[in-house]
């Protein structure tokens, strides 16, 4: 098991504690609409594997300051109640910063962006709001990991 699902499992029980819970996990059928929206409004890019099972546990988190981006609202078969940030929704907001373009955003927290830089393909933590490198990773698994270890510290 991924190190990021054994994580999100004790993220759950602490969300369980508080009467919370994790969000629903998207479907096929929105994960191919979330492909198509990316292809139309961000450019060609294939999302990760890893991003891909995360969202089918749980469609984005927000969790002691991390956020984990999710499948846009209007994308979802269902989305009764759901408010969350969506991937193709803040990408574009992160866009409107030419210097963010080379950037993929998949998550962000109060001091730091969680992103794969396009040119290089590389996973990075950027600080926020400077963008300087905090830290690189060689996968999605590795970066969601710490990102979601420091979330629980």
């Amino acid at each position: 098991m991924a190190q990021w699902k054994e994580l999100l499992i004790e993220i759950k029980k602490i969300e369980e504690k508080y009467g919370s819970s994790l969000r629903n996990p998207v479907t096929d059928v929105e994960i191919s609409k979330l492909q198509l929206d990316i292809q139309e409004k961000l450019g060609k890019l294939e999302l990760p594997k890893s991003y891909v099972d995360f969202l089918k546990t749980a469609n984005g988190l927000d969790f002691n300051g991390l956020v984990i981006y999710g499948v846009d609202v209007n994308l979802l078969d269902d989305h009764e109640g759901e408010e969350l940030q969506g991937f193709v929704e803040t990408n574009k907001i992160w866009h409107e910063n030419d210097w963010q373009k080379q950037y993929i955003f998949f998550g962000d927290s109060d001091t730091a962006w969680y992103c794969l830089e396009l040119q290089k393909a590389r996973f990075l933590e950027l600080d926020k709001p400077s963008g300087s490198i905090i830290q690189s990773f060689d996968s999605f698994d590795s970066m969601i990991s710490e990102a979601l270890q420091t979330a629980l510290t």
